[in-house]
């Protein structure tokens, strides 16, 4: 009888620290449950430094090592998908590099799989333990936002690490979209999933490569992507500035027919004018960035380009 296969989709930007402890970590977790085969997909975003060499040892020396390397560094959401899209297993894994998501928890996603009816195996963290206070608040001011605001739940503290049924791992691959946002889409496309919680771990080795900035714009892409709720609240400005607009016409055409009052007030006139104008240009900022995603839809320029890879039948481009 043939073994059921586990994919652990493993995205890589300039990891050559890391790598060195991430694939011994999995491989010894693996041999835990010899019942089930294993490959470990390790995709290069066009790293900068010995990432592409070390995936190229690793799979010369173990067959069960796929390795994917990208002709530029089109980021993690890519690499992501580049993974899911070349994996054959019968369950799906996604996973960083920087073992903040602990390879021990895979026996009990495999468990959890086979023996409950659950079709994915997602982890979160109930702690930020080692984590800048600041980044803290702002991570769980975006989860209490997006939940709100949003048709998708997503757990605070949510990790990409999680195990997927290959039913469930096909429905995220017939979401094409380029601007991907794969917490929101793991959540969108329904399922059963069941949360395990860890303590924070740090990372073993090197930087993380999410500054604040980079953490905003993807939390702003996450906003844009599952909810059009500033669409609406960019048209209530609108209306409720016209409607103050209109009061302060009749206000002074009343107060210059009864008391002949000539107008007057240029310092406040100015404020009030640069006020509006503010909120006009934020309120252009929001359709702009609805627009820059659509115009970037439209052109259905592929997601990734795989330069070289081990794998004869890969998905080289999608």
């Amino acid at each position: 009888m043939k073994k059921k296969c586990v994919s652990i989709v493993i995205p890589c930007y300039n990891e050559q620290e890391t790598l060195p402890t991430i694939y011994p970590a999995i491989t010894d977790v693996m041999k835990t449950i010899p019942e089930y085969d294993y490959e470990i997909l390790l995709v290069d975003d066009g790293s900068k430094d010995r990432t592409n060499e070390m995936m190229k040892e690793l799979a010369a020396k173990d067959e069960h090592v796929r390795y994917f390397s990208f002709s530029r560094n089109f980021g993690k959401e890519a690499a992501i998908y580049a993974g899911l899209c070349n994996a054959k297993g019968d369950f799906v894994t996604t996973m960083d590099a920087d073992m903040q998501d602990p390879p021990a928890l895979l026996p009990e996603m495999v468990r959890v799989l086979e023996e409950e009816d659950f079709d994915s195996v997602a982890t979160r963290r109930v702690s930020r333990k080692g984590e800048p206070v600041i980044r803290s608040f702002f991570s769980r001011s975006f989860y209490k936002v997006i939940r709100k605001i949003s048709d998708v739940d997503i757990a605070d503290g949510a990790r990409d690490y999680r195990m997927m049924t290959r039913e469930m791992t096909d429905s995220v691959i017939a979401l094409s979209e380029n601007n991907r946002f794969s917490k929101g889409i793991f959540a969108w496309v329904g399922y059963k999933t069941k949360w395990l919680e860890f303590e924070n771990v740090e990372r073993v080795a090197g930087e993380t490569k999410w500054s604040f900035w980079k953490l905003l714009k993807y939390s702003m892409d996450g906003i844009t992507n599952f909810s059009n709720v500033p669409l609406m609240i960019s048209s209530y400005m609108g209306m409720l500035l016209t409607f103050f607009s209109f009061l302060a016409i009749i206000f002074i055409i009343v107060r210059k027919l009864i008391f002949d009052d000539p107008v007057s007030g240029w310092p406040s006139l100015v404020c009030i004018i640069t006020l509006i104008g503010g909120i006009q240009l934020f309120c252009m900022g929001i359709m702009g960035q609805y627009l820059s995603k659509t115009y970037m839809e439209v052109k259905r320029r592929p997601h990734y380009i795989i330069r070289e890879t081990n794998s004869e039948d890969a998905e080289r481009n999608k």
